[in-house]
């Protein structure tokens, strides 16, 4: 196979996926998969290696001795990750520096498509907004100080909302998916598959759990541990493949890392929403926080925060901090309201599915696509 035009990797690779099968693949896609296992593995694998990275019964992952560790940890990973894809790409794909700028999606940066993105996870959530701004009273707490206290001050929130979306749409899309279509993969294939490893990425969030509640003095939990550990696994992979989904199919409409970034981070801030009960009841009566993160998601911190508490492991300025934190979600917003409240809610929830239905197709269109394909009819 003769190599081919320097600078014209993209042009000649697009083409496949606009026009018709000009170009032989450049990589196999057993290449593709055993990278995107490699990256993988890079990038769970410290969380247990290390001691400083582990959490154990006696040290949440959400210490902050543990993020940090962490960050310097996967920001290492993403660095590893980036310069073996630019390796495959440049090597085996004659690829400009353009080339693999483009095929990573960090540029161009088009401010358009991260909107129109976020205007589509916000007609998903339209629900969840409803009942956290209006029913919850979110707003009266919205500021810039806030702003800053969570994303920069707080580092749960700096993992959850900046971190983690930042480096595992970097590792599981764009160097991912880059790699496959060098491969030239379906691009409805591309979509299926490549999210079902970010999905298995989030296992190890089993060994992790196992781990923190396996009493001292015993080498295994108990049973209701080990069925609670894999119901919460099990249900996680579904729902992070979903979003993986999702976040595929944008970066493949839009190549924009940028708008996958920010409709991660968005859902990270939302997390699960609600799929039973009343409004105006979710801290004590709904605990399904989870969100698509490798790094563990939002709102994970009562929970915990509990357990080490009940281990007398907080101190007493922490606890009363707990505690005045726990009662202030608790009471904020009304507690009795009427049934139309949360009528309106389930209502919403459709609403939002439908629209988002509506607008997946017009909301990820985009110039800078790095596949095209057809909605199916």
């Amino acid at each position: 196979m003769s190599p081919l035009p320097v600078g014209k990797l993209f042009d000649k690779l697009r083409s496949y996926y606009v026009k018709d099968n000009v170009v032989a693949p450049m990589i196999s896609q057993q290449t593709a998969l055993l990278c995107a296992l490699a990256y993988t593995v890079v990038y769970v694998a410290p969380f247990y290696l290390s001691p400083t990275l582990r959490s154990t019964p006696l040290q949440s992952r959400n210490a902050p001795s543990v993020i940090r560790a962490r960050v310097r940890a996967v920001a290492l990973t993403c660095l590893i990750s980036t310069v073996g894809t630019s390796y495959i790409l440049v090597k085996y794909g004659r690829a400009t520096a353009w080339d693999v700028l483009r095929f990573l999606g960090v540029w161009p940066v088009d401010p358009l498509d991260i909107a129109k993105v976020l205007g589509l996870v916000v007609i998903l959530f339209v629900g969840p907004l409803y009942e956290s701004i209006l029913i919850d009273g979110s707003w009266r707490r919205w500021s810039i100080s806030s702003l800053k206290e969570s994303l920069y001050d707080d580092w749960t929130g700096y993992r959850n909302l900046v971190i983690a979306p930042a480096s595992e749409e970097l590792v599981f899309r764009a160097l991912t998916i880059s790699l496959y279509l060098l491969a030239k993969v379906d691009p409805v294939r591309v979509i299926f598959i490549t999210p079902l490893i970010f999905g298995l990425a989030h296992v190890h969030h089993l060994v992790e759990f196992l781990q923190s509640h396996t009493p001292q003095g015993r080498t295994l939990p108990p049973l209701s541990i080990w069925i609670n550990g894999i119901l919460r696994s099990t249900f996680q992979f579904a729902y992070t493949s979903i979003f993986g989904f999702f976040a595929a199919f944008v970066f493949l409409r839009t190549g924009n890392l940028w708008a996958c970034i920010v409709a991660h981070s968005f859902c990270n801030w939302q997390g699960l929403p609600r799929l039973y009960g009343r409004v105006g009841r979710f801290a004590d009566t709904y605990e399904a926080h989870i969100t698509p993160d490798v790094a563990q998601g939002k709102r994970d911190e009562d929970a915990e925060s509990s357990s080490r508490q009940k281990n007398g492991l907080l101190s007493q300025e922490k606890e009363k901090s707990f505690e005045t934190a726990t009662a202030q979600v608790i009471t904020d917003g009304p507690r009795s309201l009427g049934i139309g409240w949360t009528v309106m809610y389930y209502v919403l929830i459709c609403a939002g599915a439908y629209g988002f239905y509506l607008q997946l197709w017009p909301l990820t269109s985009s110039r800078n696509a790095l596949a095209t394909f057809s909605p199916a009819k």
